[in-house]
């Protein structure tokens, strides 16, 4: 077969869809299907608040999802190869055999909060972070390991191993148990520096070593797809299957920010920057600021980053107001119409997932703030929408005061750039340009970009990049608008901090310690 005939198919299990799209070595997408990610947790009548992904729910969907996307091409034996891609911190314990012994902990659940302050004080945050690079959140991979070994012991007693989602996946078409340096840092067990497993950190956390996959390089081939997985996705038999990575790390490649100078605004379920090293900072300074060192998907080179949730407050706020069937741009043209910058005095902090980069703390809350007798629905999600941004605005300011630089390209992408309303009111608070990339899904070009390399198709990722590129647009901030906004950003920056005390009673309320 002609290599302008080849197509790598990309898996990229995100928090709201999952999705299967197959690209061509220009970088374009032949064909492409999703199934919903969807929330499940089968203790509902005695722990409500938890939420899990069903493994075999992520596996079936991306099983059909593949299947479609393969019915729109004229011979599924043209796709050369598969990578996986998708969320970093939630993974599933597996016994010898392949089963799947408790449901995946989602990211969103925050039953590891106790861990969180267990790691603290028993290993200590500073000493973590320079050797893994994070923060210790209560969403990272070690606090469900944790929190199994208290609640769960004898299941942890049954697993062979510990798989990331990305690697699950990777094991069910190929029977391989390995990650990636990327998806390995989101278990806070792996050394940076070392770009391998932390053994002092293990012995610290006293997690079963057993528990964790072997590390290898991106890109790297794992091996091909077995006859069970060729019959539940449509792929052919033998179809090789390549190590990819992190979402948000795959997402740089497409846009060239996996290149020094270049810094990528990933907008979806979460808001991250990241900017592309050579080295890794792991100083407590980044850290407590929640700012990540993170191995990157391309060779030898560190992803600095700071994120939040995002996207998913917009989803909640919908929800809860009848809106989520209504058309989006219905629901912008009545914000337009109806509303004014500032929302008419309203702040709205994010932090209804805990707040990462730059406020880092697991017991943080959401916040509306200035509410009044003649707020309307219209103002509320406006004043999401402008919180999400002073979010940006407050991410940029901290990394760019920590890493002593100044950031003067910014290339968005992800689903939510399909917003333009959204895009403006970023670059109205953030007074600065927003390019955004043409390419929205980039997560999944990323990991085909990955396997591509590996499999022929390009010579290396700048090629890739290169050959793939496409156009770009820009929003420029308009200058009232930014002075009108300054103000208010102050006044989100000061919220967090005032907050604190409040919240965090309320979350050892919630947690029993009333």
């Amino acid at each position: 077969m002609t290599p302008d005939r080849k197509l790598v198919a990309a898996v990229d299990l995100g928090s709201t869809s999952i999705k299967v799209c197959l690209y061509t070595p220009d970088g374009r997408c032949a064909a492409a299907a999703s199934r919903p990610t969807e929330r499940y947790n089968p203790y509902a009548a005695t722990h409500p608040e938890w939420v899990f992904w069903n493994p075999d729910a992520i596996w079936s969907g991306v099983g059909a999802a593949c299947r479609e996307a393969l019915a729109s091409i004229d011979d599924p034996a043209r796709v050369a190869g598969v990578a996986v891609t998708g969320m970093g911190m939630d993974g599933v314990p597996v016994d010898a055999e392949g089963e799947t012994l408790y449901p995946f902990i989602s990211w969103h659940c925050g039953r590891t909060a106790p861990q969180a302050e267990w790691w603290e004080q028993n290993i200590g945050a500073e000493k973590t972070c320079a050797i893994a690079g994070f923060p210790p959140w209560a969403m990272t991979g070690v606090m469900r390991v944790r929190w199994m070994m208290e609640h769960e012991p004898r299941i942890i007693e049954r697993a062979a191993s510990w798989l990331l989602i990305e690697d699950f996946i990777n094991f069910k078409l190929s029977g391989v148990r390995a990650t990636d340096p990327s998806m390995a840092s989101c278990m806070l067990l792996f050394d940076q520096k070392k770009r391998n497993w932390s053994e002092e950190l293990i012995a610290a956390s006293g997690i079963p070593r057993r528990l964790l996959p072997e590390v290898k390089p991106s890109g790297t081939p794992l091996g091909t797809l077995h006859a069970e997985a060729a019959r539940m996705t449509g792929l052919p038999q033998g179809t090789p299957v390549v190590l990819a990575g992190q979402d948000h790390i795959c997402g740089t490649l497409p846009v060239g920010a996996h290149r020094p100078g270049v810094v990528s605004n990933v907008m979806g379920s979460w808001e991250n920057l990241i900017a592309t090293v050579a080295k890794p900072d792991c100083s407590w300074e980044l850290g407590r600021a929640g700012i990540c060192m993170q191995a990157h998907v391309a060779p030898q080179r560190y992803a600095a980053w700071g994120g939040s949730p995002s996207s998913s407050a917009l989803t909640w706020l919908r929800e809860i107001t009848g809106d989520a069937a209504r058309p989006w741009d219905e629901v912008v043209a009545e914000v337009e119409l109806n509303t004014q910058p500032g929302a008419g005095g309203i702040i709205f902090l994010p932090y209804l997932s805990s707040a990462a980069c730059p406020v880092n703390d697991g017991r943080a809350a959401g916040a509306f703030i200035g509410l009044l007798n003649t707020t309307r629905k219209a103002d509320l999600l406006r004043a999401v929408i402008e919180g999400l941004n002073h979010q940006f605005l407050h991410i940029l300011q901290t990394m760019e005061r920590n890493m002593c630089t100044r950031f003067e390209r910014i290339v968005a992408s992800g689903g939510a750039t399909r917003n333009a309303f959204w895009l403006q009111n970023k670059a109205d608070i953030s007074g600065m340009e927003v390019e955004v990339s043409e390419i929205q899904d980039t997560s999944p070009l990323g990991a085909a970009m990955l396997a591509g390399v590996t499999l022929g198709l390009w010579r290396d990722l700048d090629e890739a990049a290169d050959r793939i590129k496409g156009s770009t647009r820009v929003f420029y901030p308009d200058a009232a608008r930014h002075a009108r906004y300054q103000p208010l950003s102050a006044v989100y920056q000061s919220l967090a901090p005032a907050l604190r005390p409040a919240n965090h009673a309320l979350a050892a309320w919630r947690t029993g310690g009333h």
